[in-house]
């Protein structure tokens, strides 16, 4: 929501809902489209490290 309100609509008026539905109908294929993957900035024992409390090691 937070995406599609900084580039979509902010700062823009809409005359009816139907209007304000066809333009974020139009982004949202718009950025499907794109397909952006994800840039991981470190590994998962990493992640472990930095947040133990997120991400706490499962024994086995």
């Amino acid at each position: 929501m937070s995406a599609m309100t900084r580039q979509c609509v902010r700062g823009r008026r809409f005359a009816t809902i139907e209007e304000l539905r066809e333009q974020t109908a139009a982004w949202h294929e718009y950025v499907n489209k794109k397909q952006r993957g994800v840039d991981w900035q470190f590994r998962i024992d990493d992640a472990r490290t930095k947040l133990k409390s997120l991400y706490p090691k499962i024994k086995t």
